[in-house]
């Protein structure tokens, strides 16, 4: 993959949420919501907070969908990043 984020923006990986409950009931695709957390992919030259491999928080509807080689990805400007999870 080669995508180099422009501007103060960030490519974003979701982290997959669990399909069960801790009591073993599985959870439907439609019942649940879009992970608000992922693994940052590649970072802007002009971001400097952020590095790949980082794992951060970003709101609900933060950033634009975008599918590279048949994955799905998030291109979010860092402003909209709420946190990095260490």
């Amino acid at each position: 993959m080669n995508f180099e984020p422009l501007g103060k923006r960030v490519l974003v990986s979701r982290t997959e949420e669990a399909k069960t409950t801790a009591s073993g009931i599985i959870i439907p695709d439609n019942a649940t919501e879009k992970p608000s957390q992922g693994t940052v992919v590649a970072v802007s030259s002009e971001v400097e907070n952020v590095k790949v491999n980082d794992t951060v928080v970003f709101g609900k509807y933060a950033g634009n969908e975008l599918k590279l080689d048949g994955e799905s990805y998030l291109v979010i400007e860092v402003d909209d990043l709420l946190g990095i999870i260490k």
